[in-house]
C-alpha cells in the first residue's frame, strides 16, 4: 500500500519523524485517493485508456476539492504529505505543483518543525529541477515564521543553500531562489556569510574567503550578499549607491580590488581538480576555466563594485578580464556573461583611459555578441563624455608612447633598440650596433643581457602592429561615411597621432578654405592658406580628369597608398538596377569557391551564416555596415546547384542579390537603391566584387585540370569574360606602370587583355581573373602562382594581389625562352 511505503520511505531516525508519520495519518484520506489516482493511470495505459482517462478525471476532482475545504493544520498535514509522496521512490514521476503552491500560500499557523521537513525534503532531491520546484514552496512557508521559528530551521536553511549553490539549476530560477535564502539567513544572523556563497577552491575568490574568515562582520556579509544578488547584464542604479555605500562601510574597496586583479590575472580552476564549470561539458575532458557558472552572479557584482570604487586602476584588469573570459587566453574556456560584464563596466568607469582599453578590446575581440556589447559600450563611454561614438573611437586609439614620426629607441648595453612604423604597412624591431652596423635579429648581448626589456619592446612591436591594422580598416571604412572634421581636431587625432598618422599621411584629403571651396591635396603635402574643415577624399565626388590626374601623379612620384583610394574601384547605379529597384543583379549566378568566400567575409568584416545541410544552411545572407552603421549592404548567396560537397560544407555556392537597409531605431527597414547614398552603395558594392573575383572559380588556374565538365559553361564565360570595374582600375594602372618597365616594349594593352610577346608566343592575360590564352589558336596556358608574396621589384601605387599576379605572369612570359620549369614549357611547345 501507498500509505505503508510512505511511512517507511520517511523514516530518517531523526528528530523530525514523528512530524512526518503525524502529516500522513493526519490525511490518511489523501494518501488513499493519491494511490487511487496511481492504479487508474497504471490502468489508462492499457486496453481501458478511455474510461479510466474519465475515472481519473473524476478523482482529480476531489482531491482538488478536499484540499480547499482543508483548514490550517490539515492544510499544513496535506503539504507534507504531498511533499513526501512527490517522487519518493525514485522510480515515479509523480509531481504535484499545481496542488501544493496555492495550499501553501493559502493555509496558516506553519511550525519550524514542519518548515524544515519541507526544506530537508527539497534538498533530497538530486535533480536541479526537482529541487528548486520543492524549494519554492518550503521557502514561502518559511517566510511566515517568526523571528524565532526562522532561528530554529536555520540549520535546514542554511544546507538548502549549499545544495542550491552545488546542484544544477536554471540561472534565473537559481538566482531568485538564492536571493530568498540569503534573505531569510540575514533576518536571523547579519554577519554569516552563508557556505556556497563564497566558492572554497576558487582562486579568484581566495581573499574574499581569506576576509570572511579573518575579520567577519554584519557589514562583509551585507556587502557580499549585495555582490551576489547582481544577476542582469547591468546594475541599477539602486543597486550601484548601495554598492558603495557598503564598500565603504566594509572598508572593501581594496579587497573588491584584489579579486578583480585575481579574476584577470590569478591561476584560472582545473576541470580534473574542481570539475567542469557547467553540467553539460563531460566530466572527462581537460580545459581551464576562470569562474564556476554557480559562481557567476558573485563575480559579475566583484566586476561591477570595482569599477564603481577602483578608478584608474581598475581600468587595466577590466580589460584584460575581457580578454581572457572572452577566449583570447589559451587553453582557458570563454564566458561571455562575465567577458560582457566587464566590457559594460569599462564603458561606465568614467575614467579617460577607459576609451583606450575598449578601444584595444574592439581591434581583438572577434566574437560577434561580444562585439555588439562593445559596440554598445562605445556609446555608452561616448555619451559620459559629451561626444560622438566615432569621435571616442578616434580619440582612443593608443599612441603606444611612440614619438610622432610613429618610433621609439631605446639604448640597450651600447646597442640601440628602435621599433619603428615603415611605409604605412609595416612595423619593425631593428637594432643598431655600437659600430653603427644594423639587424632586424637581436644581438646576443641584448638577449642576454637586457632580456625583460626585449621581451618589453617585441610586445610593443606586436601591439603597434595590432593597432596600425585596425586603424586602417577603420580608416577605409570613412571612405562610405563622408564624414568631416575640424582642422584642428583632424591634426590632432589623424595627421599628428604616431600610428594612425602614420596612415593618413599617404592618402588624399580635402580642405574647406572660408571661402567654402573644397581643394583636394596630395599625400604628405601641406593644405594652403587657413583651412577650417577636412574630408576623406573619394573618387566618386570629382571628374574624371581629375582622378587621372591623381593617378598619374601617385605612379610619377612613386607615391604608395595604404589602401586603394585614387586608383579605387567607383559603382554607380545602373539603368538594370533602376528597374529591379529594390535589389541588384550585378554579381549574381557566380559560381565561387564557398570556403574561401566565407574567410573573405569574415576578413573584410562581414557577418554571415555559413552554409551546410543543416536547418537554415540552404540560404546564405552576409551583412555589413556602412556610412557609420547607418546603412548596412545583405549579399544573398546558396549552396550551388547539384554540388557534391562534404556535410559539413558546399564545396562551391552561387551568388545571388545584394539589397541595402537603413537603420531605423534598433531595427534595419529595407530601401530602394536609389534611395542609398553614393558612397555607401559604391563601397558596399566594391566589397562584393572583391568577393567574386578572389573566390570565383573563373579565377582558379587548375579548374580545366580536375576533370568533368560541371560548370564549365560559366567558366569559359567568366574567366574570359567582361572586365568588372575592379579589373578596369587594374587596367588603368598597368596603363600607367607599363611604360616604366624594361619588358614595355613588349607589352601592350588590348581590351580586356594584356598581350605579352614573347621569344616563342604571343600570350593574351585577361586583366580580370588573370588567366592566360595563348595566340594563334587561343590554347589555355595554365601557370600555377606560388604561395610567397611577390618581390616587390615594380612599384604599385596600391596593394593588389591580382595585378601583382598579372605583373609577374607578364614578366615571365616576356622571357618565355628562359623558362625552366617543364610543366610550363610543354604547354608553351605544345601549339608553338
Amino acid at each position: 500500500m501507498l500509505y505503508d511505503a510512505l511511512v517507511a520511505e520517511s523514516r530518517r531516525n531523526d528528530s523530525l519523524d514523528d512530524v512526518r508519520a503525524a502529516a500522513l495519518d493526519r490525511v490518511r484520506w489523501l494518501v488513499d485517493l493519491l494511490e487511487r489516482q496511481r492504479a487508474e493511470f497504471r490502468r489508462s495505459m492499457g486496453h481501458e485508456h478511455r474510461r479510466s482517462r474519465a475515472v481519473g478525471a473524476a478523482t482529480q476532482a476531489e482531491i482538488d476539492g478536499r484540499l480547499a475545504a482543508c483548514a490550517d493544520e490539515e492544510g499544513r498535514a496535506a503539504v507534507l504529505c504531498l511533499m513526501l509522496a512527490a517522487c519518493f521512490d525514485d522510480v515515479s514521476l509523480w509531481q504535484y505543483d499545481a496542488e501544493i503552491g496555492p495550499l501553501v500560500s493559502r493555509v496558516r499557523g506553519w511550525q519550524p518543525d514542519e518548515v524544515a521537513v519541507l526544506l530537508l525534503r527539497a534538498t533530497e532531491h538530486d535533480m536541479g529541477f526537482l529541487f528548486a520546484d520543492s524549494l519554492e514552496p518550503a521557502l514561502n512557508a518559511a517566510d511566515q515564521l517568526d523571528a524565532d521559528g526562522r532561528r530554529a530551521v536555520l540549520p535546514w536553511l542554511r544546507h538548502a543553500h549549499t545544495v542550491l549553490m552545488d546542484i544544477t539549476v536554471e540561472a534565473r530560477l537559481r538566482a531568485s531562489l538564492a536571493q530568498r535564502l540569503r534573505a531569510l539567513l540575514a533576518s536571523v544572523d547579519e554577519a554569516h556569510i552563508p557556505d556556497g556563497l563564497i566558492p572554497a577552491d576558487a582562486p579568484w575568490a581566495a581573499s574574499l574567503s581569506d576576509r570572511a574568515k579573518t575579520s567577519p562582520m554584519r557589514e562583509l556579509a551585507g556587502f557580499v550578499r549585495h555582490l551576489a544578488s547582481l544577476s542582469g547584464p547591468r546594475p541599477t542604479q539602486r543597486w550601484r549607491r548601495t554598492c558603495l555605500e557598503l564598500a565603504d562601510a566594509a572598508s572593501a574597496r581594496d579587497l573588491v580590488s584584489d579579486v578583480l586583479r585575481a579574476l584577470a590575472e590569478g591561476d584560472p580552476l582545473c576541470s580534473r581538480g574542481s570539475g567542469g564549470h557547467t553540467a553539460w561539458i563531460p566530466g572527462d575532458h581537460h580545459y581551464h576555466y576562470v569562474v564556476h557558472q554557480n559562481d557567476g552572479d558573485l563575480a559579475r557584482g566583484v566586476v561591477w563594485a570595482a569599477a564603481l570604487t577602483g578608478g584608474p586602476a581598475a581600468v587595466r584588469h577590466l580589460g584584460a578580464l575581457a580578454l581572457r573570459a572572452g577566449g583570447l587566453e589559451a587553453l582557458v574556456f570563454e564566458d561571455l556573461k562575465l567577458a560582457g560584464a566587464a566590457i559594460n563596466a569599462l564603458a561606465e568607469t568614467g575614467d579617460p583611459a577607459s576609451v583606450e582599453a575598449l578601444w584595444r578590446l574592439r581591434s581583438r575581440i572577434r566574437h560577434r555578441a561580444l562585439r555588439k556589447q562593445l559596440d554598445t559600450a562605445l556609446v555608452t563611454a561616448a555619451g559620459r563624455q559629451g561626444i560622438t561614438p566615432e569621435q571616442l573611437v578616434e580619440r582612443g586609439v593608443p599612441d603606444h608612447g611612440l614619438a610622432p614620426d610613429g618610433s621609439l629607441e631605446r639604448e640597450l648595453g651600447g646597442h640601440r633598440v628602435r621599433v619603428a612604423i615603415e611605409e604605412a604597412a609595416t612595423v619593425r624591431l631593428t637594432f643598431t650596433r655600437p659600430d653603427g652596423g644594423t639587424s632586424r635579429t637581436a644581438p646576443a648581448a641584448v638577449k642576454d643581457g637586457f632580456p625583460d626589456e626585449l621581451r618589453e619592446l617585441k610586445a610593443l612591436a606586436k601591439e603597434v602592429r595590432g593597432t596600425l591594422s585596425g586603424e586602417r580598416v577603420r580608416v577605409e571604412a570613412l571612405m562610405s561615411a563622408g564624414r568631416e572634421w575640424p582642422y584642428a581636431e583632424w591634426c590632432r587625432h589623424y595627421r599628428d597621432h604616431p600610428v594612425t598618422g602614420a596612415l593618413v599621411r599617404g592618402l588624399i584629403w580635402e580642405f574647406q578654405g572660408a571661402d567654402g571651396t573644397w581643394r583636394a591635396v596630395a599625400p604628405m603635402a601641406e593644405p594652403p592658406g587657413r583651412p577650417e574643415r577636412v574630408r576623406l577624399w573619394h573618387p566618386i565626388r570629382v571628374p574624371t580628369d581629375d582622378i587621372r590626374a591623381w593617378r598619374e601623379r601617385l605612379v610619377a612620384e612613386r607615391l604608395r597608398q595604404p589602401f586603394k583610394q585614387a586608383f579605387r574601384e567607383i559603382y554607380l547605379l545602373t539603368p538594370a538596377e533602376e528597374e529591379t529597384g529594390v535589389y541588384s543583379n550585378r554579381f549574381a549566378a557566380h559560381i565561387v569557391h564557398y570556403r574561401q568566400l566565407y574567410a573573405l567575409f569574415k576578413e573584410r568584416g562581414w557577418q554571415a551564416n555559413f552554409l551546410g545541410r543543416h536547418d537554415g544552411g540552404y540560404d546564405g545572407k552576409a551583412r555589413a555596415e556602412f556610412g557609420d552603421g547607418q546603412w548596412r549592404a545583405c549579399f544573398h548567396h546558396e549552396p550551388a546547384a547539384d554540388d557534391d560537397g562534404s556535410d559539413y560544407a558546399p564545396e562551391h555556392a552561387a551568388t545571388d542579390q545584394v539589397r541595402f537597409e537603413r537603420r531605423d531605431g534598433r531595427r534595419w527597414r529595407e530601401v530602394p537603391l536609389a534611395e542609398v547614398p553614393p558612397l555607401v552603395f559604391s563601397e558596399a558594392m566594391r566589397d562584393v566584387d572583391l568577393f567574386v573575383g578572389v573566390t570565383s572559380i573563373a579565377a582558379d588556374p587548375d579548374w580545366t585540370d580536375r576533370g568533368g565538365d560541371r560548370y564549365a559553361g560559366y567558366w569559359r564565360t567568366a574567366t574570359f569574360g567582361a572586365l568588372t570595374a575592379s579589373a578596369e582600375v587594374r587596367r588603368d594602372a598597368l596603363e600607367r606602370i607599363l611604360p616604366r618597365l624594361k619588358i614595355a616594349g613588349r607589352c601592350s594593352l588590348d581590351g580586356r587583355f594584356l598581350i605579352v610577346r614573347g621569344e616563342l608566343r604571343t600570350y593574351r592575360i585577361h586583366l580580370g581573373s588573370g588567366n592566360i590564352l595563348m595566340e594563334p589558336d587561343d590554347s589555355y596556358l595554365c601557370i600555377v602562382p606560388s604561395r610567397g608574396k611577390g618581390d616587390g621589384k615594380v612599384f604599385l601605387p596600391f596593394e593588389d594581389d591580382r595585378l601583382s599576379l598579372i605583373l609577374s605572369k607578364a614578366l615571365l612570359l616576356a622571357a618565355d625562352s628562359k623558362i625552366t620549369d617543364a610543366s610550363i614549357l610543354i604547354q608553351i611547345e605544345r601549339g608553338a
